[in-house]
């Protein structure tokens, strides 16, 4: 029997079961909290458009950066306050798709995906459609009982803020080193097409609920965050460029582990069959 939505949002994470309930129906007024800010992530989305149309990169990039920062937290202060809601789950897509897909598919081709007219606009509509996509598979899957990556504590796919800020990984590279061999259209249009197909992918990646460090080395976890962030205002372009290809390598982990998981629970299947 299929799980009842009525409590899902801003977006139930993906990583996340959906919680069941018979919830009053309508808005509640803690509710707007969580949506208030999923409807500034998408404000601060489509503002990334407003500074790429005026020629502002770097303030365009970090206005999607924002946004992906503010979708990260909603959906935990929503499940913080318990209220979760379907409208919150509707609204947290319908942005997303927005400030992950739409802003910076337009963002990319303003920069340097413009000057290959047709196939640099079909880069750009790719990433925009890919994104969709994997909101409105999300958001199908999300009553469904069985969902082997879920349950194993793997996502399906780049999340589409990760794949965003992946799709950036070019102007990062251009913005730290001024090469224009990182602006070149022809290859920016390859990296957004293979962008878009890794969020549309069934690969396992890895998700929050997936990475659990050691007790014995949280300490050095927290000093290595607060570095992080050090690096974030010292050297924005660089520290981001190491985050997405640091991402990236541990892609193939991410396969490993989600193998050796499968493995084990197969194994285990058959030690209960016979």
């Amino acid at each position: 029997m299929s799980e009842d939505r009525s409590r899902i949002g801003p977006k139930s994470a993906e990583d996340e079961l959906p919680q069941t309930s018979g919830g009053t129906k309508g808005l509640s007024l803690r509710a707007v909290i969580p949506n208030a800010i999923t409807a500034a992530a998408l404000c601060s989305g489509l503002t990334g458009i407003r500074f790429a149309i005026g020629g502002d990169w770097d303030a365009a990039i970090f206005a999607v950066i924002l946004a992906g920062l503010l979708d990260g937290i909603d959906g935990r202060i929503a499940r913080l306050l318990k209220a979760q809601s379907r409208f919150g789950a509707e609204l947290d897509s319908l942005a997303d798709s927005l400030s992950f897909g739409m802003a910076p598919a337009i963002i990319f081709y303003l920069w340097t995906l413009q000057d290959l007219p047709r196939l640099g606009w079909l880069a750009a509509l790719a990433f925009a459609i890919c994104c969709a996509l994997r909101l409105a598979r999300f958001n199908a899957q999300i009553d469904m009982d069985e969902q082997p990556h879920k349950s194993a504590g793997f996502l399906t796919g780049v999340p589409a803020p990760l794949g965003a800020g992946l799709a950036f990984l070019p102007f990062y590279l251009w913005m730290a080193t001024g090469e224009p061999i990182f602006r070149e259209p022809a290859v920016n249009a390859l990296w957004m097409v293979a962008i878009a197909f890794l969020m549309i992918s069934n690969i396992a990646t890895f998700s929050w609920t997936s990475l659990r460090p050691r007790r014995n080395v949280r300490l050095e976890l927290i000093a290595f965050v607060g570095l992080l962030f050090a690096a974030l205002l010292l050297e924005p372009w660089w520290t981001l460029t190491v985050i997405g290809v640091g991402y990236l390598l541990l892609m193939p982990y991410a396969l490993f582990r989600y193998g050796k998981i499968k493995q084990q629970r197969a194994a285990a299947r058959g030690e209960g069959v016979q």
